[in-house]
Protein backbone atom coordinates (compact mmCIF):
# COMPACT_ATOMS: atom_id res chain seq x y z
CA UNK A 1 0.00 0.00 0.00
CA UNK A 2 1.55 3.00 -1.04
CA UNK A 3 1.43 6.13 1.26
CA UNK A 4 1.56 8.61 -1.23
CA UNK A 5 -1.64 11.47 -1.24
CA UNK A 6 -4.23 11.18 -3.52
CA UNK A 7 -4.18 13.90 -6.69
CA UNK A 8 -4.26 17.54 -5.79
CA UNK A 9 -6.52 20.53 -7.88
CA UNK A 10 -4.28 22.56 -9.24
CA UNK A 11 -4.36 25.16 -7.06
CA UNK A 12 -5.25 25.54 -3.28
CA UNK A 13 -5.51 28.98 -1.04
CA UNK A 14 -3.24 28.82 1.42
CA UNK A 15 -4.06 31.17 4.43
CA UNK A 16 -0.74 31.23 6.42
CA UNK A 17 -3.34 30.81 10.20
CA UNK A 18 -4.18 28.18 8.15
CA UNK A 19 -0.86 26.45 6.78
CA UNK A 20 0.22 27.22 10.43
CA UNK A 21 -2.39 24.90 12.82
CA UNK A 22 -2.30 22.12 10.12
CA UNK A 23 1.82 21.84 11.08
CA UNK A 24 1.12 22.46 14.60
CA UNK A 25 -1.52 19.30 14.44
CA UNK A 26 1.15 17.09 12.71
CA UNK A 27 3.91 18.27 14.90
CA UNK A 28 2.13 17.39 17.66
CA UNK A 29 0.45 14.31 17.11
CA UNK A 30 3.71 12.21 15.41
CA UNK A 31 7.03 13.93 16.25
CA UNK A 32 6.84 13.10 19.80
CA UNK A 33 6.01 9.87 19.64
CA UNK A 34 8.43 9.43 16.95
CA UNK A 35 11.11 10.67 19.42
CA UNK A 36 10.04 8.48 21.86
CA UNK A 37 10.08 5.23 19.38
CA UNK A 38 13.76 6.37 18.20
CA UNK A 39 14.85 7.45 21.86
CA UNK A 40 14.16 3.29 23.07
CA UNK A 41 15.45 2.17 19.35
CA UNK A 42 18.79 3.91 20.36
CA UNK A 43 18.51 2.47 23.65
CA UNK A 44 18.32 -0.77 22.87
CA UNK A 45 21.19 -0.21 19.94
CA UNK A 46 23.88 1.24 22.40
CA UNK A 47 23.51 0.29 25.37
CA UNK A 48 25.59 -2.53 24.76
CA UNK A 49 28.62 0.24 25.48
CA UNK A 50 27.39 0.78 29.44
CA UNK A 51 26.88 -3.12 29.09
CA UNK A 52 31.04 -3.46 28.25
CA UNK A 53 31.82 -1.80 31.75
CA UNK A 54 30.44 -5.15 33.12
CA UNK A 55 30.15 -7.81 30.57
CA UNK A 56 33.81 -7.71 29.14
CA UNK A 57 35.31 -8.48 32.24
CA UNK A 58 32.18 -11.39 33.27
CA UNK A 59 32.95 -13.10 29.87
CA UNK A 60 36.84 -12.15 29.56
CA UNK A 61 35.82 -10.12 26.05
CA UNK A 62 38.58 -8.18 24.84
CA UNK A 63 38.56 -4.73 23.57
CA UNK A 64 38.81 -6.33 19.86
CA UNK A 65 36.04 -8.62 20.83
CA UNK A 66 33.44 -5.79 21.99
CA UNK A 67 34.47 -3.83 19.75
CA UNK A 68 33.77 -6.45 16.69
CA UNK A 69 30.46 -7.01 18.52
CA UNK A 70 29.12 -3.53 19.00
CA UNK A 71 29.72 -3.07 15.04
CA UNK A 72 28.50 -6.55 13.93
CA UNK A 73 25.05 -5.20 14.13
CA UNK A 74 25.46 -2.49 11.02
CA UNK A 75 26.15 -5.94 9.16
CA UNK A 76 22.82 -7.33 9.20
CA UNK A 77 21.39 -3.44 8.87
CA UNK A 78 23.34 -3.17 6.40
CA UNK A 79 21.92 -6.65 4.27
CA UNK A 80 18.15 -5.87 4.90
CA UNK A 81 17.84 -1.98 5.46
CA UNK A 82 17.00 -1.07 1.42
CA UNK A 83 14.01 -4.29 1.14
CA UNK A 84 13.01 -3.45 4.56
CA UNK A 85 12.12 0.45 3.40
CA UNK A 86 10.56 -0.98 -0.04
CA UNK A 87 8.41 -2.87 1.87
CA UNK A 88 7.42 -0.10 4.54
CA UNK A 89 6.55 2.15 1.01
CA UNK A 90 4.46 -0.02 -0.01
CA UNK A 91 2.64 -1.73 3.51
CA UNK A 92 3.00 1.37 5.43
CA UNK A 93 4.29 2.56 8.13
CA UNK A 94 1.78 1.52 10.50
CA UNK A 95 2.16 -1.93 10.36
CA UNK A 96 5.71 -2.19 9.15
CA UNK A 97 7.69 0.04 11.93
CA UNK A 98 5.30 -2.02 14.78
CA UNK A 99 6.52 -5.14 13.29
CA UNK A 100 10.28 -3.55 13.80
CA UNK A 101 9.78 -2.41 17.28
CA UNK A 102 8.55 -5.88 18.87
CA UNK A 103 11.02 -8.11 16.95
CA UNK A 104 14.15 -6.32 18.22
CA UNK A 105 12.81 -5.62 21.58
CA UNK A 106 12.38 -9.79 21.89
CA UNK A 107 15.90 -9.77 20.44
CA UNK A 108 17.35 -7.15 22.73
CA UNK A 109 16.06 -8.87 26.04
CA UNK A 110 17.78 -11.75 24.85
CA UNK A 111 21.14 -10.47 25.51
CA UNK A 112 20.79 -11.04 29.18
CA UNK A 113 21.99 -14.71 28.15
CA UNK A 114 25.25 -13.84 26.18
CA UNK A 115 28.11 -16.54 27.26
CA UNK A 116 30.47 -16.18 24.72
CA UNK A 117 31.96 -14.09 22.38
CA UNK A 118 30.22 -16.05 19.34
CA UNK A 119 26.67 -15.74 20.87
CA UNK A 120 27.07 -12.30 21.41
CA UNK A 121 28.19 -11.47 17.34
CA UNK A 122 24.85 -13.57 16.48
CA UNK A 123 22.56 -11.35 18.70
CA UNK A 124 23.89 -8.08 17.30
CA UNK A 125 24.09 -9.02 13.98
CA UNK A 126 19.98 -10.35 14.30
CA UNK A 127 19.19 -7.29 16.51
CA UNK A 128 20.63 -5.13 13.04
CA UNK A 129 18.21 -7.32 10.53
CA UNK A 130 15.63 -6.58 13.25
CA UNK A 131 15.96 -2.83 13.66
CA UNK A 132 16.98 -2.31 9.51
CA UNK A 133 14.75 0.02 8.06
CA UNK A 134 13.62 1.56 11.48
CA UNK A 135 15.52 4.70 10.89
CA UNK A 136 15.82 5.52 7.36
CA UNK A 137 11.52 4.24 7.40
CA UNK A 138 10.99 7.84 9.98
CA UNK A 139 13.12 9.74 7.92
CA UNK A 140 10.53 8.49 4.44
CA UNK A 141 7.95 8.79 6.79
CA UNK A 142 8.24 12.24 7.91
CA UNK A 143 8.85 13.14 4.13
CA UNK A 144 5.45 11.99 3.20
CA UNK A 145 4.17 15.28 5.58
CA UNK A 146 6.94 17.75 5.39
CA UNK A 147 8.15 19.65 2.47
CA UNK A 148 12.07 20.00 2.39
CA UNK A 149 11.95 24.04 3.49
CA UNK A 150 10.53 22.45 6.78
CA UNK A 151 12.30 18.91 7.05
CA UNK A 152 15.76 20.12 8.53
CA UNK A 153 14.35 21.40 11.80
CA UNK A 154 11.57 18.82 12.00
CA UNK A 155 14.50 15.80 11.48
CA UNK A 156 17.06 17.58 14.00
CA UNK A 157 13.84 17.73 16.61
CA UNK A 158 13.51 14.20 15.77
CA UNK A 159 17.17 13.18 15.91
CA UNK A 160 17.26 14.44 19.46
CA UNK A 161 16.63 11.05 20.58
CA UNK A 162 19.95 10.01 20.07
CA UNK A 163 21.39 12.85 22.74
CA UNK A 164 18.16 12.27 24.83
CA UNK A 165 18.71 8.84 24.40
CA UNK A 166 22.57 8.88 26.30
CA UNK A 167 21.31 11.79 28.49
CA UNK A 168 18.50 9.56 30.42
CA UNK A 169 20.07 6.55 29.03
CA UNK A 170 23.38 6.41 30.25
CA UNK A 171 22.26 7.14 34.23
CA UNK A 172 19.80 4.49 34.01
CA UNK A 173 21.56 1.94 32.60
CA UNK A 174 24.62 2.55 35.25
CA UNK A 175 21.80 2.35 37.98
CA UNK A 176 20.33 -0.96 36.49
CA UNK A 177 23.61 -2.17 36.59
CA UNK A 178 24.80 -0.94 40.30
CA UNK A 179 21.24 -1.44 42.16
CA UNK A 180 20.16 -5.01 40.26
CA UNK A 181 23.56 -6.70 40.14
CA UNK A 182 23.23 -9.61 41.93
CA UNK A 183 19.45 -10.06 42.02
CA UNK A 184 18.11 -13.56 41.19
CA UNK A 185 21.61 -14.64 40.23
CA UNK A 186 22.04 -12.26 37.59
CA UNK A 187 24.55 -9.28 36.40
CA UNK A 188 23.86 -6.11 36.79
CA UNK A 189 23.85 -5.88 32.66
CA UNK A 190 21.89 -9.08 32.33
CA UNK A 191 19.38 -6.97 34.13
CA UNK A 192 19.82 -3.68 32.05
CA UNK A 193 19.14 -5.68 28.41
CA UNK A 194 16.13 -7.41 30.04
CA UNK A 195 14.53 -4.04 31.44
CA UNK A 196 15.51 -1.96 28.77
CA UNK A 197 13.75 -4.18 25.97
CA UNK A 198 10.61 -4.06 27.79
CA UNK A 199 9.62 -0.30 26.06
CA UNK A 200 9.92 -1.37 22.88
CA UNK A 201 7.96 -4.35 22.83
CA UNK A 202 5.11 -2.21 24.30
CA UNK A 203 5.51 0.85 21.85
CA UNK A 204 5.73 -1.20 18.80
CA UNK A 205 2.02 -2.48 20.06
CA UNK A 206 0.97 0.79 20.30
CA UNK A 207 2.40 1.85 16.84
CA UNK A 208 0.19 -0.29 15.28
CA UNK A 209 -3.14 1.30 16.95
CA UNK A 210 -1.53 4.96 17.06
CA UNK A 211 0.37 6.06 13.71
CA UNK A 212 -1.29 6.76 10.35
CA UNK A 213 0.54 6.06 6.97
CA UNK A 214 -0.52 9.47 5.65
CA UNK A 215 -2.14 12.52 5.38
CA UNK A 216 -5.11 11.27 3.71
CA UNK A 217 -5.51 8.48 6.57
CA UNK A 218 -5.28 11.08 9.22
CA UNK A 219 -8.86 11.06 10.67
CA UNK A 220 -7.51 13.84 13.34
CA UNK A 221 -7.31 16.20 10.35
CA UNK A 222 -9.89 18.15 8.98
CA UNK A 223 -10.40 18.19 4.49
CA UNK A 224 -9.27 22.03 4.77
CA UNK A 225 -6.13 21.54 6.29
CA UNK A 226 -5.14 17.85 4.72
CA UNK A 227 -5.44 20.04 1.06
CA UNK A 228 -3.42 22.40 2.65
CA UNK A 229 -0.34 19.70 3.15
CA UNK A 230 -0.78 17.86 0.21
CA UNK A 231 -0.54 21.36 -1.60
CA UNK A 232 2.90 21.86 -0.37
CA UNK A 233 4.20 17.83 -0.50
CA UNK A 234 2.81 18.47 -4.35
CA UNK A 235 4.34 21.97 -5.31
CA UNK A 236 7.70 19.64 -3.92
CA UNK A 237 7.42 16.50 -5.92
CA UNK A 238 7.39 19.36 -9.22
CA UNK A 239 10.97 20.42 -8.39
CA UNK A 240 12.02 17.07 -8.21
CA UNK A 241 13.66 15.55 -11.13
CA UNK A 242 11.01 12.55 -11.50
CA UNK A 243 11.32 9.16 -9.50
CA UNK A 244 13.89 7.31 -9.41
CA UNK A 245 13.19 3.55 -9.91
CA UNK A 246 15.23 1.34 -7.28
CA UNK A 247 18.06 0.14 -10.21
CA UNK A 248 18.40 3.93 -11.08
CA UNK A 249 18.90 5.04 -7.31
CA UNK A 250 22.12 2.22 -7.84
CA UNK A 251 23.30 3.89 -10.88
CA UNK A 252 22.93 7.72 -9.48
CA UNK A 253 26.86 8.55 -8.47
CA UNK A 254 25.08 11.17 -6.43
CA UNK A 255 23.69 8.69 -4.34
CA UNK A 256 26.83 7.11 -3.85
CA UNK A 257 28.62 10.57 -2.71
CA UNK A 258 25.60 11.05 -0.35
CA UNK A 259 26.70 7.43 1.24
CA UNK A 260 29.98 8.63 1.41
CA UNK A 261 29.14 11.84 3.05
CA UNK A 262 26.80 10.21 5.79
CA UNK A 263 29.66 7.55 6.19
CA UNK A 264 32.34 10.05 7.86
CA UNK A 265 29.37 11.56 9.42
CA UNK A 266 28.51 8.08 11.30
CA UNK A 267 31.56 7.32 12.32
CA UNK A 268 32.11 10.29 14.68
CA UNK A 269 28.64 9.79 15.78
CA UNK A 270 29.15 5.77 16.93
CA UNK A 271 32.37 6.62 18.45
CA UNK A 272 30.77 9.05 21.09
CA UNK A 273 27.57 6.57 21.68
CA UNK A 274 29.97 3.13 21.67
CA UNK A 275 32.99 4.32 23.51
CA UNK A 276 31.71 7.57 25.75
CA UNK A 277 31.48 5.14 29.03
CA UNK A 278 34.85 4.36 28.19
CA UNK A 279 36.30 7.47 27.48
CA UNK A 280 34.86 9.00 30.67
CA UNK A 281 35.89 6.27 33.15
CA UNK A 282 40.11 7.23 31.47
CA UNK A 283 39.48 10.68 33.07
CA UNK A 284 39.02 8.99 36.58
CA UNK A 285 35.14 9.06 37.15
CA UNK A 286 34.46 6.31 39.27
CA UNK A 287 31.12 4.18 39.80
CA UNK A 288 28.57 3.42 36.61
CA UNK A 289 26.46 5.51 37.90
CA UNK A 290 28.66 8.67 37.99
CA UNK A 291 29.91 7.46 34.67
CA UNK A 292 26.67 7.63 33.02
CA UNK A 293 25.71 11.32 34.62
CA UNK A 294 29.20 13.03 33.69
CA UNK A 295 28.43 11.22 30.26
CA UNK A 296 25.36 12.33 29.79
CA UNK A 297 26.90 15.96 29.72
CA UNK A 298 28.02 16.41 26.07
CA UNK A 299 24.87 14.61 24.77
CA UNK A 300 23.29 17.53 26.21
CA UNK A 301 25.04 19.92 24.40
CA UNK A 302 24.30 18.28 21.44
CA UNK A 303 20.32 18.50 21.76
CA UNK A 304 20.88 22.04 22.39
CA UNK A 305 23.36 22.30 19.18
CA UNK A 306 21.84 20.10 16.82
CA UNK A 307 18.17 21.86 17.32
CA UNK A 308 19.80 25.70 16.77
CA UNK A 309 21.67 24.78 13.68
CA UNK A 310 18.70 22.98 12.22
CA UNK A 311 16.56 25.65 12.63
CA UNK A 312 19.37 28.24 11.22
CA UNK A 313 19.13 25.96 8.40
CA UNK A 314 15.79 25.86 7.45
CA UNK A 315 15.62 30.10 8.21
CA UNK A 316 18.46 30.39 5.72
CA UNK A 317 17.61 27.78 3.36
CA UNK A 318 21.64 26.60 3.27
CA UNK A 319 22.37 22.92 3.77
CA UNK A 320 26.14 22.85 2.85
CA UNK A 321 27.68 25.38 5.71
CA UNK A 322 25.36 24.36 8.08
CA UNK A 323 27.20 20.60 7.53
CA UNK A 324 30.85 21.64 7.57
CA UNK A 325 30.96 23.44 10.31
CA UNK A 326 29.37 20.90 12.80
CA UNK A 327 31.70 18.48 10.97
CA UNK A 328 34.92 20.94 11.75
CA UNK A 329 33.63 21.17 15.25
CA UNK A 330 33.96 17.20 15.97
CA UNK A 331 37.10 17.10 14.44
CA UNK A 332 38.26 19.33 16.82
CA UNK A 333 36.59 17.88 19.54
CA UNK A 334 38.12 14.52 19.52
CA UNK A 335 41.40 15.91 18.51
CA UNK A 336 41.71 18.02 21.93
CA UNK A 337 39.75 15.36 24.10
CA UNK A 338 42.53 12.45 23.07
CA UNK A 339 45.24 14.65 24.36
CA UNK A 340 43.54 15.80 27.53
CA UNK A 341 44.67 14.39 31.23
CA UNK A 342 42.03 16.51 32.76
CA UNK A 343 38.58 15.13 33.34
CA UNK A 344 37.20 18.89 32.98
CA UNK A 345 39.23 19.47 29.78
CA UNK A 346 37.79 15.91 28.47
CA UNK A 347 34.58 16.80 29.06
CA UNK A 348 34.42 20.37 27.63
CA UNK A 349 35.94 18.63 24.23
CA UNK A 350 34.06 15.77 24.08
CA UNK A 351 30.85 18.13 24.83
CA UNK A 352 32.33 20.12 21.25
CA UNK A 353 32.76 16.58 19.62
CA UNK A 354 29.44 15.52 20.28
CA UNK A 355 27.45 19.24 19.20
CA UNK A 356 28.95 18.47 16.20
CA UNK A 357 29.22 15.18 14.96
CA UNK A 358 25.74 14.45 16.45
CA UNK A 359 24.49 17.72 14.89
CA UNK A 360 25.49 16.48 11.22
CA UNK A 361 22.90 13.48 10.50
CA UNK A 362 19.67 15.44 10.98
CA UNK A 363 21.54 18.07 8.86
CA UNK A 364 22.73 15.73 6.28
CA UNK A 365 19.07 14.51 5.38
CA UNK A 366 18.11 17.84 4.08
CA UNK A 367 20.39 16.95 0.95
CA UNK A 368 19.51 13.84 -0.71
CA UNK A 369 15.56 14.45 0.08
CA UNK A 370 16.27 17.45 -2.02
CA UNK A 371 15.89 15.62 -5.06
CA UNK A 372 14.78 11.52 -4.25
CA UNK A 373 10.81 11.20 -5.13
CA UNK A 374 8.77 7.99 -5.25
CA UNK A 375 9.78 4.46 -4.84
CA UNK A 376 13.29 6.14 -5.92
CA UNK A 377 13.04 8.09 -2.17
CA UNK A 378 12.64 4.66 -0.25
CA UNK A 379 15.38 3.04 -2.11
CA UNK A 380 17.72 5.50 -1.99
CA UNK A 381 17.53 6.66 1.79
CA UNK A 382 17.62 3.24 3.04
CA UNK A 383 20.79 2.55 0.91
CA UNK A 384 22.54 5.42 1.77
CA UNK A 385 21.50 4.77 5.25
CA UNK A 386 22.68 1.46 5.05
CA UNK A 387 26.25 2.25 3.65
CA UNK A 388 26.74 5.13 5.72
CA UNK A 389 25.83 3.22 8.90
CA UNK A 390 28.82 0.50 7.90
CA UNK A 391 30.82 3.31 10.34
CA UNK A 392 28.70 2.15 12.83
CA UNK A 393 30.70 -1.16 12.19
CA UNK A 394 33.95 0.14 11.53
CA UNK A 395 34.04 2.84 13.84
CA UNK A 396 33.68 0.83 17.19
CA UNK A 397 35.78 -2.02 15.92
CA UNK A 398 38.53 0.78 14.06
CA UNK A 399 38.38 2.15 17.84
CA UNK A 400 38.99 -1.23 19.75
CA UNK A 401 41.68 -2.47 17.49
CA UNK A 402 43.86 0.53 17.61
CA UNK A 403 43.46 0.71 21.48
CA UNK A 404 44.12 -2.95 22.09
CA UNK A 405 47.05 -2.28 19.56
CA UNK A 406 48.93 1.11 21.33
CA UNK A 407 46.96 0.86 24.63
CA UNK A 408 45.51 4.11 24.17
CA UNK A 409 42.30 5.64 21.92
CA UNK A 410 44.75 8.74 20.84
CA UNK A 411 45.14 7.52 17.79
CA UNK A 412 41.30 5.95 16.92
CA UNK A 413 40.13 9.83 17.75
CA UNK A 414 43.00 11.35 15.54
CA UNK A 415 41.32 9.26 12.97
CA UNK A 416 37.85 10.07 13.22
CA UNK A 417 39.25 13.55 13.23
CA UNK A 418 40.24 13.33 9.67
CA UNK A 419 37.56 11.24 8.86
CA UNK A 420 34.93 14.11 9.82
CA UNK A 421 37.20 16.83 7.76
CA UNK A 422 36.92 14.02 4.70
CA UNK A 423 33.43 14.19 5.23
CA UNK A 424 33.39 18.37 5.26
CA UNK A 425 35.16 18.61 1.71
CA UNK A 426 32.69 16.22 0.12
CA UNK A 427 29.65 18.26 1.16
CA UNK A 428 31.25 21.41 -0.20
CA UNK A 429 31.58 19.19 -3.93
CA UNK A 430 27.66 19.45 -3.82
CA UNK A 431 25.94 21.86 -5.96
CA UNK A 432 24.11 24.12 -3.89
CA UNK A 433 21.47 24.63 -6.63
CA UNK A 434 20.32 21.24 -5.75
CA UNK A 435 20.60 20.80 -1.72
CA UNK A 436 20.01 24.26 -1.20
CA UNK A 437 16.10 24.15 -0.80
Amino acid sequence: MSTQTAPLAAHVAVEPDTQKAAYAKVFWRIVPFLMLCYVVAYLDRVNVGFAKLQMSQDLNFSETVYGLGAGIFFLGYFLFEVPSNVILHKVGARIWIARIMVTWGLISGAFMFVSSAPMFYALRFLLGVAEAGFYPGIILYLTYWYPSHRRAKIIAIFMSAIPISGIFGNPLSGWIMDSFHGTSGLAGWQWMFLIEAIPAIAIGIVIYFYLDNGIRDAKWLSAEHKAVLEYEIAQEEKTKEGHHSVAGVFADNRIWLMSFIYFCFVMGQYALTFWMPTLVKATGVVGNFHIGLVSAIPFLCAVIAMNLIGRSSDRHRERRWHLVVPALMGAVGFTVAATSTSTTVAIIFLSIAAAGAISCAPLFWSLPTAFLAGTGAAAGIALINSVGNLAGFVSPYLIGFLKDLTGSTQVGMYALAAILVAGAAAVLTTSPKLVNK
